[in-house]
């Protein structure tokens, strides 16, 4: 019997059904009845969780709640930078899953010392915090190239996945490498839309797919 998984989603909402295709795909199943049951709370009016941490940490927690009261058993969600508040979505009293530990166990498991991040300013913060506990050193991007990364990201928001946010994805991914990254994580759920693992000479850790195994996991 497959345990119920609920995902806290929206942030933002294609990375979310991106996700969800993750997880799928990754299920190994011959029928319908052997993949996992999701409940996804799609809810991209989370507050800014840059700019409104408390009143995101509030609805992230009524999320999970939710979740938990139509039938979920085990708690994921596909925002690095919301893992902030994950002493809020445990409040709901169920199993939640660390996309950012598990995204760091997979990293050392690459063997690299030095580990390049591609995140936002929080989901930056959060990995340093992972990384060092692991004994592991960070590489951030450097100067111009944070904003860059934002800008990026924001464009896959707004729905451009074309070769401009690609190819400067592909761009600061390689500034991470020659500024000794002997991996790279993709700490924001945007940074797979537009990078894959060919795209970076170094190995490519995805938080994404790290969740989704994860998922499979739990719940299978």
């Amino acid at each position: 019997m497959t345990r119920t998984l609920g995902i806290l989603g929206g942030m933002g909402p294609v990375a979310t059904t991106a996700f969800m295709a993750r997880v799928q795909a990754l299920t190994p199943a011959t029928r319908d009845e052997d993949h996992i049951r999701m409940l996804v709370d799609l809810n991209p009016h989370v507050p800014n969780r840059h700019t409104q941490p408390e009143a995101a940490g509030v609805t992230l927690g009524e999320m999970a709640a939710r979740l938990r009261d139509a039938g979920a058993q085990v708690l994921a969600m596909p925002c690095n930078t919301a893992h902030a508040h994950a002493d809020a979505i445990r409040a709901a009293g169920l199993p939640f899953i660390d996309m950012i530990g598990a995204t760091v166990e997979v990293a050392a498991a690459t063997g690299a010392t030095r580990i390049g991040v591609l995140a936002t300013p929080g989901g930056e913060a959060l990995y340093a915090g992972a990384l060092a506990k692991a004994g592991l050193q960070i590489v951030r991007l450097e100067g111009a190239d944070r904003e860059a990364f934002m800008t990026a990201v924001f464009a896959v928001k707004a729905g451009d996945d074309g070769e401009g946010p690609r190819g400067e994805m592909r761009r600061l991914a390689a500034a991470l490498v020659s500024a000794g990254a002997g991996a790279v994580i993709a700490g924001c759920t945007e940074v797979p839309l537009l990078l894959r693992a060919g795209g970076v000479s170094a190995p490519l850790v995805d938080s994404a797919e790290v969740l989704a195994a994860a998922c499979v996991e739990a719940c299978g």
